[in-house]
Parts: C-alpha cells; structure tokens; sequence
C-alpha cells in the first residue's frame, strides 16, 4: 500500500485523523492542526512514508484561504490605521530575532557561520534552502532547524496564545452557514483571486488570493462566505500533516544531532519575538496573542490558520506575514552577500 502515492496519502490521513482526534479529545488549542502534525511527525521519522500530493495540497490550501475569510469582520477597516507602526516594528523584530538565532547557532553550538545564518533565517523555507544550495552549505542541519523550528512553533503558540487571551477555539461565522447564493457567487471569484496571486508569486499565493478575496467579501457584507466545519477541519488536519511530513526527509541521527542546537536557537528568536509582540500591543492597543502570530517566525500559511482558529484577526496576521515574507525575499539575497561575503562556489 505504500508504494503507491494513493496509499501513502491514506495512512497519512489516518495517522493525522488520529492525532488531531486525540488532541481534540483531550481539549487542547488548535487541536485539529497540532494533533495531525505532532502524530505524523514521529511516524515520518519513525520510517513510515509518509505524504500529501500536490493536488491535494493546492485543494487544502484554497480552502483554509476561503474559510479564514469568515474570520474578517466589516469592522476590519477601521482597524487599519495600526498598522503601520506594527509594520515599521516588523523589521526591527525580524532583525533581532535572525540575529538571536544566528548568535546560538554559531557562537554556542559552533555551527558553521552558512549553516547558522540560513538556520536562523525567520521562515521562507523553500527559498532559504534554494540560497543555501547555491552557496554549498550544509542543507541537512539547515533543513532540520528550520522544520524543527516550525514543528515547536505549532505546537507551541497555541497555548501561548490561549494563556495570553484565554480563547481556545476561534468562534468566526460560529452558526452561520453560507446559502447556495453566496456559494455560487463567492466560490468563483475566491479561485480567479487564488489563480491571479499564484500567477503574480504572491507568497503562498493559492491561500493568500482566496483569502484576501473572501475576507474582501465578508468585510464588504456584499456576501457571506463561511463554510460547514465538515469541509474546514479536514483541511486543518491535512495542514498539520502536510507539516508533520518535512520530516520524513531526515533521519532520527540527524534530527538528534540538531535538537540541542536547534531548540536553543528557537529558544532565543521565540523570546524575542514575545518582546517585540509584547512592545506592539502595548503601542498599538491589539491583543498580545494576535501581534505574536504576527511576528512569529513561522509559516504565512500556519500563522494565519492559527489566527483564525484562536478567534484573531487573520488579516493583521497574513499582512504581516506576507511583509516579513516578501521583504526577505527581496532583500536576502543583498543581505546575504554583505554577511557571507561573495559567493565562490562554482556553479559547474
């Protein structure tokens, strides 16, 4: 069964339904997410094949963005003009956190000074690993930190930001239901708005586009776009294991080589990223919880299913997270140059 994709994807399902059923069983925050993903976790590093196809995942992903509209009340206008300060902290949080990861990496654990800066470096995973690769540096330990990093940061924020708030659940649309109407109108223009920010590499563009235009729409009251939980929290699960799967690209010796490095150095950018939060709710008047999501240095696609599941405002959070994400995109490559020096790898 598990040679094919079509049976890999069953068991992954399976072992994510019973992590997130164990977690939702057991109450705990975001259960759905970090149950699925805890679960698939140790099994992708236990051996077991684990995976989600990229059709499934495209799917899964453009739903969350148009559930996670829901969570945009017309009262979101208004709350705009915080933004820039927030913004302007950004970068400031996102420096001291890099350079917080960096110092445990390099200074305490003697990491190579490539493999600790990309080690460091606040998500874009994918586009962190492709500069990595054109400087030759170590990809296995960059690659294990930066998951380690998110696997802790999910597991984590949830009750970080329960304890902050005292919410466990997030109650968007809780009742409301979208009619045949709404559906009919909302569905289209939810994936025109996900197929044009795929086109134009808006970072995590097929949530990102469905998103922004279902919070659009819910915002506008023009029409109300909420989908039943049976469609939302399967989607949920197969993010968690979407997540859990990284780890099947390492072994348990390499994740054990980089656990000490790799949890002091999230320890260092997490305790960073809580004062820089905690600075920007107190300046700007937000909830603690939804400025730390902001800030976190995770996932686009995770920070904002995590606002939106802890009854937070998922638009702050994914403007916020797309900044931290384009501004890396642009700038890392000048940014790496002036910390690393040129590049001397042959490219041949």
């Amino acid at each position: 069964m598990l040679e094919t994709s079509a049976g890999r994807l069953a068991v992954t399902l399976l072992i994510a339904g019973l992590g997130g059923g164990s977690f939702y069983l057991m109450d705990l925050p975001a259960a759905w997410l970090s149950g699925a993903m805890v679960f698939v976790s140790v099994a992708a590093l236990s051996g077991v094949r684990t995976h989600i196809p990229g059709r499934v995942r495209g799917v899964m992903f453009f739903v969350i963005g148009i559930s996670m509209g829901a969570g945009v009340s017309p009262d979101v206008v208004e709350r705009v003009g915080e933004w820039p300060v927030s913004m302007g902290m950004l970068i400031a949080v996102m420096v001291s956190v890099t350079y917080a990861g960096y110092a445990v990496l390099h200074f305490g654990a003697k990491w190579s000074k490539e493999a600790a800066y990309f080690g460091a470096l606040p998500g874009a995973l994918s586009y962190v690993i492709a500069l990595a690769t054109d400087r030759g540096a170590d990809l296995p330990r960059i690659a294990s930190s930066q998951a380690l990093r998110l696997f802790i940061l999910v597991a984590v924020l949830p009750f970080a930001v329960v304890a902050s708030n005292g919410q466990v659940e997030g109650t968007a649309g809780a009742g409301i239901v979208s009619g045949p109407v709404d559906l009919l109108f909302g569905l289209p223009l939810c994936l025109a708005a996900s197929w044009f920010a795929v086109k134009l590499r808006v970072p995590g563009g097929g949530m990102t586009g469905a998103f922004f235009m279902s919070a659009g729409l819910n915002a506008s009251g023009a029409l109300v776009l909420v989908l039943p939980d049976f469609v939302i929290l399967p989607c949920f699960m197969m993010m968690g294991a979407f997540i859990g799967c990284r780890f099947g690209t390492m072994t348990l010796r390499q994740f054990v080589s980089v656990l000490g490095a790799s949890l002091g150095a999230f320890a260092a950018a997490f305790l960073t990223s809580l004062l820089g939060a905690w600075i920007v709710a107190e300046l700007v008047h937000i909830p603690f919880g939804q400025a730390l999501l902001a800030y976190a240095p995770g996932g686009l696609e995770v920070m904002t299913i995590l606002a939106y599941m802890l009854d937070l405002d998922p638009a702050f959070v994914a403007a916020h997270q797309i900044a931290r994400f384009t501004g890396m995109v642009l700038v890392l490559p000048f940014v790496t140059a002036l910390v690393l020096g040129r590049n001397n790898v042959s490219r041949s």
